[in-house]
């Protein structure tokens, strides 16, 4: 946990320095201007609007004329002010130069990206990084349809794998603000992948603490970091090396098992389904009736091969006499077509 804390700090610490070198860049502007114009409003006697021009003009090296001619004092005056100007000006522009191609200006590149995402955004997914598992959680999420905006605080990422349905933020998702730029307060579910664990675990503690109710989803390397995940009241932890080794050793130990399984989709590409529907408010027509008695099967051709009471209870493979209630959800399984006029019927 030592360790955890100290990349957090120290990541926030350089977020802190980038901020600092851009103000301080700003206030040495600032400076430089104002010393010229007062510079020449007490030597020259000009007034605040000439002062402000003649300190423009030589600064920015331009050549125009003078508002009159100067006095030895003021030539001395104006010796100093373009000397200045020349170190100021040369770490001004270097500094912004840097941040703007290191993307710390992002609200350039992606202004309306986050123009378009403070608009009303209600039960969106959030995901935090988008390396291959943000990727790929991506693209499965828009196989369902479900709307989401990603996070990532490395431009190239997605602008490389940018996609004109795709809302994003550039940004730290460890920070609050970028948190609340992605409408984390009515978003119904949170995937953090970051590469960091620390940085996951931070993404979850603060996402706990700004929507109670979220479902957050983290990515995790190792199994301690696992049990501080549960701790920090992540709901799921999926560790890829974990699930790619089972999934590599059950091909070898239940090949066919496996490929029937892959024959099945939940994404909405193959021929063949696995869908859940929410069975919150029951019709008339199905309210207090069994499986059998709605002949949902006869109705829509798709089978209910699964059943999840209110109370969290899971029922493989349900008999005919199970009775659907409200609050509940079903598992069904059949092609695209079979399954919308499952959801019809509930």
């Amino acid at each position: 946990m030592f360790s955890a804390y100290i990349c957090i700090k120290r990541r926030l610490l350089n977020q802190d320095s980038n901020l600092t070198r851009v103000l301080f860049a700003v206030v040495l502007l600032v400076l430089l201007l104002s010393y010229g114009t007062f510079g020449f409003m007490f030597i020259e006697g000009y007034s605040l609007l000439d002062s402000f021009y003649m300190t423009t003009i030589t600064i920015s090296t331009v050549g125009f004329r003078e508002v009159q001619e100067l006095s030895t004092m003021g030539k001395v005056f104006t010796i100093t002010l373009i000397l200045s100007s020349l170190g100021v000006l040369a770490y001004v522009v270097s500094i912004l130069t840097t941040q703007f191609f290191e993307g710390q200006l992002s609200y350039i590149l992606s202004g309306y990206q986050k123009k378009s995402i403070r608009k009303k955004m209600e039960n969106h997914v959030i995901i935090c990084g988008f390396g291959r598992n943000g990727q790929q959680a991506a693209k499965d999420l828009m196989a369902h349809n479900h709307e989401f905006i990603i996070i990532d605080r490395h431009k190239d990422n997605l602008m490389h794998n940018f996609d004109a349905k795709i809302k994003f933020i550039e940004g730290d998702a460890t920070q609050d603000q970028i948190l609340s730029d992605a409408k984390i307060e009515t978003a119904k579910s949170l995937i953090t992948t970051l590469p960091e664990d620390a940085d996951n675990l931070f993404v979850a503690l603060t996402a706990r603490s700004m929507n109670p109710n979220i479902k957050i989803i983290s990515r995790a390397s190792s199994e301690s970091t696992e049990k501080k995940l549960k701790i920090a009241g992540v709901n799921s932890v999926v560790m890829p090396e974990r699930v790619g080794g089972a999934h590599m050793a059950t091909l070898v130990a239940r090949p066919d098992v496996i490929e029937f399984l892959e024959h099945l989709s939940i994404k909405g590409d193959n021929p063949t389904n696995i869908e859940e529907i929410v069975c919150n408010e029951l019709p008339k027509e199905v309210l207090n009736k069994t499986i059998y008695e709605m002949g949902v099967r006869q109705k829509s051709g798709a089978n209910i091969i699964g059943f999840k009471t209110p109370e969290g209870k899971y029922i493989l493979n349900p008999s005919a006499d199970t009775q659907i209630i409200s609050n509940s959800k079903i598992f069904v399984l059949g092609t695209k077509e079979q399954i919308e006029a499952m959801k019809n019927i509930f």
